[in-house]
């Protein structure tokens, strides 16, 4: 199969009918390009709060309130496509009310017979809770099982720990998805590290979509940086740097690159190291002095 990763710029949309002609643009192109996966970032739903005018985009609180209202039409808008294209769409996150009494940040798989699940960041960054005031997801991780192979999700900063990467992979997740919104080199350098990681020690792709560009008419998505990319283990069957397809850093549009699951299958099994079966020998014993 192929899979196309999306670097995603924020536009200050005029109305609805941008954010369909931008989005089935984007869908239509990465679909284009053969992928049968198309993974957006996280947090790129913010350019819907530009719906409610530009004093509604700038406050923190009154973002995610216009952004969560267009919800219904955002999920009936990326069905159709995906139906249409006959893809596997991994939604922009946008913030979604889970019965908490503050949103959390939650991506959405879509194929083309309809909604497939959602996955909400488990683990909150400094900004979303002591600025944002972002839940953390209380359902835990997921893997979806589509005809594409096993999925699970880690949103950004999630994909930074590595005990939950290895809970998808020990539930058997074939391809890990890692959306992702950084404002700075730092950041996305963080995220990305932590990808390549969970690939390595899982062997398995990792798949970053992140946000791009500037945005300075919503504050919480004011700065984005970063590359698209699609990582494997640099082992039997993958590139030696383990990097799959990435875009220019900052550069708008789709890093796309061939996936066999089989591969994955195959590394696991017969690679020069085998990080996946090896995980339960870490027994840690500390030597005082």
């Amino acid at each position: 199969m192929k899979i196309a990763a999306a670097a995603y710029a924020l536009d200050f949309l005029s109305d609805w009918d941008a954010y369909v002609a931008k989005l089935g643009e984007w869908v239509a192109t990465g679909a284009a390009t053969g992928a049968d996966l198309l993974v957006f970032p996280e947090y790129g739903a913010m350019e819907l709060a530009s719906l409610g005018g530009a004093d509604t985009a700038a406050d923190l609180d009154a973002a995610l309130t216009e952004v969560m209202r267009h919800a219904p039409r955002v999920s009936a808008l990326h069905c159709d496509l995906a139906a249409q294209h006959k893809v596997h769409i991994l939604g922009a996150s946008a913030p979604a009310q889970a019965g908490a009494s503050r949103p959390v940040n939650r991506a959405t798989l879509y194929g083309p017979d309809g909604v497939i699940g959602h996955q909400d960041k488990q683990i909150m960054t400094r900004f979303e809770r002591e600025d944002w005031d972002i839940a953390p997801g209380t359902d835990g991780l997921r893997v979806f099982d589509t005809p594409l192979g096993r999925i699970g999700i880690l949103i950004c900063y999630d994909a930074e720990f590595p005990l939950l990467g290895r809970a998808l992979a020990e539930a058997g997740a074939e391809i890990i998805l890692v959306p992702s919104c950084t404002e700075g080199v730092a950041g996305y350098t963080r995220v990305k590290v932590g990808a390549m990681a969970r690939a390595l020690e899982n062997q398995c792709v990792v798949v970053q979509a992140p946000t791009v560009g500037v945005a300075e008419w919503c504050p919480a998505v004011d700065l984005n940086t970063g590359a698209a990319a699609i990582y494997g283990p640099p082992d039997l069957g993958f590139p030696d740097t383990g990097i799959l397809a990435q875009t220019a850093l900052n550069a708008p549009g789709w890093a796309v690159a061939d996936v066999d699951i089989g591969a994955i299958h195959t590394v696991r099994r017969e690679g020069a190291v085998l990080n996946h079966a090896h995980w339960p020998e870490q027994k840690i014993r500390l030597v005082q002095g």
